[in-house]
């Protein structure tokens, strides 16, 4: 067996937070009490972390819920609800040791059977990335009730990446068990284990946790609650940060042009690390089943036609890179001999001239509708650009916009044509990005998998054997060869490699100390006094 202990893991991971958040933790001695005000935005549909993982509803239920891992800046994983694991030499068999003296919300404690349960059956059939990553598990035990063993079918490296509260988030078996999953009560009341307890949601106004006095970690949290505030106004929530309503603003709450502006406020702090484990890349989705989205040339004319160094520096203020292809630069596997297609609207023309898609007299070769992400401004921002850009090739489109929870619906239900949407890539490509492009994970009615209906038995083929080799070379050649793949049939219109701006009231303290940032607990953040 190949054991990690929880000491060398808790070791590299303070090492490595120390080094990457160093204003935000500072050797203060934390003390209990306290507020945080937290903005929210937009107005999750739920807070049932496997049926909507959008980012509101991560950004609260990360707090209540947890999962056996957390991982550091560096990807390293960390203990939480797993205090100490084994994986087999044939890499088979995995074994995790669960922290003791853990309860639930309700009081009830916590066991190896809400881990299997959770994993086995609640997960898979909610979330299109724990369906892909636990159907490699053969079988799942519990020989007692703080001991978890997963036998699996295969080797799979990327098990390890995807134990995370997102993907992997575990539910109170006596809470679900026997109900209907998607209308569960607590999929909008939650029941976790984490530091924070669910206590009110005033819709429209705000979501507030306060600290569970039985947390499994002695003394922790520090703070007394955490308030998320709705505020759907961009200016409203720039006001609210510079005024100290709130005292964090993360991934869309700013606009990227308050950046400079909000940078310059004293009182509070600019935090660009916390997002290294989703490695966050936005892309255009497009719909394979509406005419000439089908073909790959068309797809191809898209990219072609949107100077994605314009959205980069001029909507998202030099935030991000123009993405290459389906890998982010800072996903394992990432080729490096791949480039971006370069912004060439004659190229783009001349494609859809080869395909048989000429001008008419409008100067209209083809119409298509765009659903924007209904994130904020900049997105608006983001859909309005696409459309004029897309309309001096030729292509009309018409936005059709909609609120958080129709657009997560409508997506699922590929009842859309074209949309911006973003999704994160997890550290390792077979801990979630093959689902974007494999063929089995085609499923009406199911979000953020392969709703464009892209299917490529090469693919497959070669995103199958790379899930399952146990050599880092082989997995390196199989992924480059699907990156070039995936480049030329262009799936989905990839266009940055994001980055998010936090900001922090600097009398707040180990708020981001991993590489969940906002997302992990914050049960050790306090407020300084």
């Amino acid at each position: 067996m190949i054991p990690l202990s929880r000491r060398s893991a808790l070791a590299g991971a303070l090492a490595t937070t120390t080094a990457v958040f160093p204003s935000l933790t500072r050797a203060d001695t934390p003390t209990r009490g306290g507020s945080l005000h937290v903005i929210l935005n937009p107005e999750p549909p739920s807070l049932g972390m496997a049926l909507a993982p959008q980012v509101p509803v991560q950004l609260v239920a990360g707090k209540i819920l947890q999962g056996l891992l957390t991982y550091d800046a560096k990807l390293n994983p960390v203990p939480a609800l797993a205090k100490s694991w084994e994986i087999s030499a044939d890499g088979l068999v995995w074994t995790f040791h669960l922290q003791p003296d853990v309860t639930w919300h309700d009081g009830k404690p916590f066991s190896a059977d809400d881990v299997v349960f959770s994993i086995t059956k609640f997960l898979p059939e909610l979330s299109a990335r724990a369906r892909g990553n636990f159907s490699v598990i053969a079988e799942a035990s519990a020989p007692d009730p703080l001991t978890v063993v997963f036998r699996l079918k295969q080797p799979f490296p990327a098990f390890l990446y995807a134990l995370d509260v997102i993907g992997g988030g575990i539910v109170p078996r006596h809470v679900y068990e026997g109900t209907d999953f998607r209308k569960n009560p607590a999929n909008t009341a939650p029941i976790g284990t984490g530091p924070f307890r669910f206590v009110e949601w005033q819709r429209g106004r705000f979501i507030r946790l306060a600290r569970y006095d039985k947390y499994w970690k002695p003394s922790k949290p520090y703070l007394d609650e955490i308030v998320f505030e709705i505020i759907p106004d961009a200016a409203s929530r720039a006001v609210a940060l510079e005024t100290g309503q709130v005292q964090l603003a993360s991934f869309n709450d700013v606009e990227f042009f308050d950046v400079a502006r909000l940078s310059a406020v004293p009182t509070l702090e600019l935090v660009k690390g916390g997002y290294e484990f989703f490695s966050p890349q936005m892309w255009i989705e497009l719909n394979h089943r509406v005419g000439p989205l089908a073909d790959k040339r068309f797809r191809q004319a898209i990219l072609y036609a949107l100077d994605r160094t314009f959205i980069r520096d001029k909507l998202w203020f030099g935030f991000g890179e123009v993405a290459v292809g389906p890998l982010a630069r800072s996903t394992r596997y990432f080729d490096p001999s791949l480039r971006p297609r370069p912004f060439n609207p004659a190229r783009a023309e001349a494609l859809m001239e080869e395909m048989g898609l000429h001008r008419g007299t409008d100067g209209t070769r083809v119409k298509l509708r765009l659903m924007p992400l209904p994130y904020g401004e900049v997105w608006t921002r983001l859909a309005e650009y696409i459309r004029q850009s897309l309309g001096k090739v030729g292509i009309q489109v018409t936005l059709d916009a909609t609120d958080a929870a129709g657009w997560v619906k409508r997506l699922a239900d590929w009842e859309y044509e074209m949309t911006v949407s973003y999704g994160y890539q997890y550290a390792d490509p077979a801990a979630r990005l093959e689902h974007s492009y494999m063929t089995a994970d085609i499923r009406k009615g199911v979000p953020f998998n392969n709703s464009m209906g892209y299917s490529n038995p090469e693919v497959d083929a070669l995103f199958e054997k790379a899930q399952a080799s146990t050599s880092d070379d082989e997995r390196r050649q199989l992924y480059s060869k699907v990156q070039h793949i995936l480049w030329e049939d262009v799936p989905l219109a990839w266009l940055l490699e994001m980055k998010f701006p936090t900001y922090v009231d600097r009398r707040y303290r180990n708020v981001i100390t991993t590489g969940l940032g906002v997302v992990d607990t914050f049960d050790e953040a306090y407020l300084a006094k």
